[in-house]
């Protein structure tokens, strides 16, 4: 299946053409904690404003579900987007309302607009067809032409996203055209050996990447999280540390799994164990198997770290998705930081799969250019191996 570019849709000049980008950035108090993703959608919309066309740029931040909530308002990110643009960006005070057609009306070719948190609409995220239906003819009334760009959100099934596609001529943007031809990478045939590293928290949110990549990977390696779940349901004691006992019949499913099909399932050596969850907690390296009972696991071990850089050395291409431990406190960051610099070191095509991971990288100041590729989307790329259909991609496919 192919995706038609911003180039198969011919001559853009004084076109109105609406953009749905990646804008979710984290935000408090109206200060931009890490502006990657507004700096990843720059290109896209730079494209159709060279060519003249009149832009007008969608995005949700935040859950506000559908209601109007002044800390969920796309206002800072309109200006980090025109400082990153280089270009004034008009911002709507709503999505569909007044000031959006008033907004659209004054655009001028080569302009740029950006409205208000599609989220503050309750018709965005509708699951009743009908309620979604009416907000995307709003939406898509408001232009000529779609280009979907918003990576990080194709794995919803909401207005602008699924639905607003399907009304205006479309094509898919620089930005998802990228993410899905390293997608295809992963899955297809990739160069081996093939080496997934998997962290966070749970391990209900990889269980679906999991299962199907044990058919596809040359190593498995596991850490955060995650790991105790693993670690537990091969009996030993995992203490404190965070558990899914629910989780367990699946994982040991799991090993037997990896064994059968001859994966590498590298799981931690050492951790270390904490007297408690915080940023300056008493710590100490413990054999993974012999985890005390009132400490809990905040990182993957020296050991460890070692293991799993030496799992990498060899790797021909390399996914990760989640943080080897509680990488918030920087006690607690050298595990995520020794697969990063792993990463970074090898020779393989290396993809960071977005979410928190990707938060780390920038976070431990990390040089993204070390990576072959940095995914904006976390929750859409693991969807993605996981041999589901994107309904946002599924849409932009001819």
């Amino acid at each position: 299946m192919s995706m038609s570019t911003i180039d198969d849709l011919g001559d853009v000049r004084g076109k109105r053409v609406l953009v749905r980008s990646d804008l979710n950035v984290p935000l408090q108090d109206g200060v931009i904690g890490d502006d990657g993703r507004i700096r990843a959608s720059v290109p896209t919309i730079n494209k159709l404003a060279d060519k003249g066309a009149r832009v007008i740029v969608c995005a949700h931040l935040g859950r506000p579900k559908g209601q109007v909530k002044p800390e969920f308002s796309l206002a800072p990110v309109a200006e980090r987007l025109g400082e990153l643009l280089g270009r004034e960006v008009r911002f709507a005070t709503d999505t569909v309302g007044d000031s959006a057609r008033a907004t659209v009306d004054a655009l001028q070719d080569g302009e740029v607009a950006l409205l208000e948190n599609l989220r503050f609409e309750a018709g965005e995220t509708s699951k009743d067809d009908a309620e979604r239906g009416e907000f995307a003819d709003r939406l898509a009334a408001l232009a000529e032409l779609y280009v979907g760009d918003g990576f990080g959100a194709v794995h919803r099934k909401h207005a602008s996203v699924y639905d607003v596609p399907q009304r205006l001529p479309h094509a898919a943007g620089g930005l998802i055209a990228a993410e899905v031809d390293v997608l295809r990478r992963l899955t297809g045939d990739p160069a081996r050996p093939y080496v997934v590293v998997l962290g966070g928290a749970k391990v209900s949110d990889k269980l679906g990447v999991i299962a199907n990549l044990l058919g596809k990977v040359d190593r498995l390696i596991i850490g955060g999280g995650m790991a105790y779940t693993f670690l537990k349901a091969q009996g030993h004691e995992v203490g404190k540390s965070l558990l899914q006992e629910d989780q367990l019949d699946q994982v040991r499913g799991f090993i037997e799994e990896a064994a059968k099909r001859d994966v590498d399932l590298v799981l931690p050596v050492d951790v270390l164990a904490a007297t408690e969850f915080a940023p300056d907690a008493e710590h100490e390296a413990v054999e993974a198997t012999a985890i005390p009972a009132d400490r809990e696991g905040l990182d993957i071990g020296p050991r460890t770290r070692e293991l799993f850089a030496s799992k990498l050395a060899d790797a021909a291409t390399v996914f990760w998705n989640g943080p080897m431990g509680v990488f918030e406190f920087d006690a607690f960051a050298g595990g995520t930081r020794a697969v990063a610099e792993a990463l970074i070191a090898s020779d393989a095509f290396t993809v960071v799969g977005g979410g928190d991971s990707a938060a780390a990288v920038r976070k431990l100041g990390l040089d993204e250019d070390g990576f072959s590729h940095i995914s904006t989307g976390g929750g859409a790329s693991l969807e993605y191996l996981e041999g589901k259909t994107l309904p946002g991609l599924s849409v932009l496919e001819d």
